[in-house]
């Protein structure tokens, strides 16, 4: 069957209530285990931080197996992933029985409308991971199709693998510093610690707080996060800690556990509490309860190459920033003009 064939029944969509007919349930939370991958998360995304001024969501359909890229259009008529601030990786969405061969196939296809019904001129997609193989599919189907693509690095995404380990294995692992400041720390301070696995409304509003009196800048979507913690808490993958110092909220911290991975979401703490260290016991405390209670093989702290990540963790994965050019379009030529010297100064690879 050759990748036309595909498109018989491939479709765009603009409409999140359309997508959530076609996909008759392969995109929910029973078949994408990965929270990032599912309608859900990209309806919530467009309806608290929309990365344009449309939804556009392209599917290619086989007999066996479909793909889904979930984009945006941009008021210049790119188009981008649809994907924000929280969304810690992007990539297409495969729903049924899809080897390598026929996910290659079926992105193929969707570049090709992309390229030759649409006309698109840029598609710029970003953080896509590199280990599990999106970005290289992305780039190899989107050459295929013939459009120019430029990659560049994104971000890194540190991890820690933790299967079979205990809390106690981890933590021999870690840095003597780390490990002598929380055992310091701990006996110094009389930090009250509870960690909440299902939507708590006072417990929420203490994370608010905590970020408001925070070193971090001011929370794009706040919606977005408490609708996200609302929905985790009725799965039972919220974890939410809460650290209060003579009953004072100082320290939170928003994780989610699922199928035997724990994501590392957001973390605060009040900057006049530094001295106590709030932020690093509440760590430990979450990790703690993820490898000991959750019993998770994998903890992943998120994107971004800050340095005290490396203390809890072991490796750093790499995120791509991919940007696809119609050379059809003279847009889509003079922008990978652009890109090509760009990244032929830094040493980075263009097709």
């Amino acid at each position: 069957m050759g990748d036309s064939a595909l498109w018989v029944k491939g479709e765009y969509f603009d409409d999140f209530d359309a997508v959530e007919a076609a996909a008759r349930g392969s995109l929910d939370r029973a078949a994408q285990p990965i929270l990032f991958d599912r309608l859900a998360w990209f309806r919530r995304t467009w309806e608290h931080c929309p990365p344009g001024v449309r939804p556009l969501v392209a599917r290619a359909v086989s007999e066996k197996a479909q793909c889904w890229l979930f984009l945006a259009r941009k008021e210049d008529l790119s188009l981008t992933a649809l994907a924000s601030w929280y969304t810690l990786a992007f990539r297409p969405v495969f729903s049924g029985v899809a080897d390598d061969a026929m996910k290659l196939r079926l992105l193929t296809a969707i570049a090709k409308r992309l390229r030759g019904t649409l006309k698109a001129h840029r598609i710029t997609l970003s953080p896509v991971p590199v280990e599990d193989g999106s970005a290289k599919l992305l780039a190899v189907a989107f050459a295929r199709a013939g459009w120019k693509v430029a990659q560049s690095p994104a971000t890194v995404n540190w991890v820690a693998r933790t299967t079979g380990l205990s809390f106690a294995d981890y933590w021999k692992q870690r840095p003597g510093e780390l490990r002598s400041t929380v055992m310091r720390k701990a006996a110094k301070t009389d930090l009250e610690i509870e960690i909440f696995q299902s939507f708590d409304e006072a417990a929420w509003q203490c994370y608010e707080t905590i970020y408001e009196q925070s070193w971090k800048p001011e929370e794009g979507a706040p919606g977005f996060l408490r609708t996200m913690a609302t929905d985790e808490g009725t799965a039972g993958t919220l974890r939410l800690g809460v650290a209060k110092l003579a009953g004072r909220p100082v320290a939170a911290q928003l994780w989610t556990v699922e199928n035997g991975a724990a994501i590392i979401h957001k973390l605060a703490y009040v900057e006049d509490a530094a001295a106590h260290s709030p932020g690093t016991l509440l760590s430990a405390a979450m990790f703690e309860h993820a490898l000991d209670r959750d019993q998770v093989s994998l903890i992943d702290y998120g994107t971004g190459d800050d340095g005290y990540k490396a203390n809890w963790m072991d490796d750093a994965r790499a995120l791509e920033h991919l940007e696809m050019f119609n050379p059809r379009t003279i847009a889509g030529w003079f922008g990978w003009i652009r890109a090509r010297l760009r990244n032929l100064v830094r040493g980075r690879r263009v097709d």
